[in-house]
């Protein structure tokens, strides 16, 4: 595990540094992968003072958040042979989540979009929950990542 803090990004709030900051979790090897993602996860949003924003039903963000992240690293262990490291970047625009693997294949989303058969669910999930993501080829395999604005994290 590793904090670094990326170029200044604004104003700072309270427990995020002005520089913003980023966080990486080596998971290669590792069982559990999906639980120390999370766990880990939760931890930063709880550092970062980004637990608490809800949708008009209640629903924390930060459940967005580590539901999305779940979903990634697990697909990454389904279908790309386990993520090799998470990566949580905060600013003042907002929070990166970024799942790190060695399989260059680009996910893409099942259609046509079946809600009641098992499977195949964990890239709509993220669609609909965070405000972008994509996916970044990176040296021997791929970056899967996503955003969450700022606003919508905010306590």
């Amino acid at each position: 595990m590793s904090f670094q803090t990326p170029g200044d990004t604004g104003p700072a709030r309270p427990g995020l540094p002005l520089t913003g900051q980023r966080r990486r979790l080596a998971l290669s090897g590792l069982k559990g992968q999906v639980a120390r993602g999370r766990d880990f996860t939760r931890q930063a949003l709880a550092d970062w003072n980004w637990p608490a924003g809800q949708d008009p039903h209640g629903q924390s963000t930060a459940d967005d958040v580590l539901l999305v992240v779940s979903e990634l690293l697990a697909n990454a262990c389904l279908h790309a042979g386990g993520p090799h490291e998470l990566v949580l970047t905060a600013s003042a625009d907002g929070l990166r989540v970024e799942v790190l693997d060695g399989d260059s294949t680009v996910p893409v989303l099942r259609s046509p979009y079946e809600p009641g058969r098992p499977g195949g669910h964990g890239l709509h999930i993220v669609q609909k929950l965070a405000d972008r993501w994509g996916v970044t080829p990176v040296q021997g395999g791929k970056s899967v990542w996503l955003e969450f604005a700022a606003g919508r994290l905010s306590a």
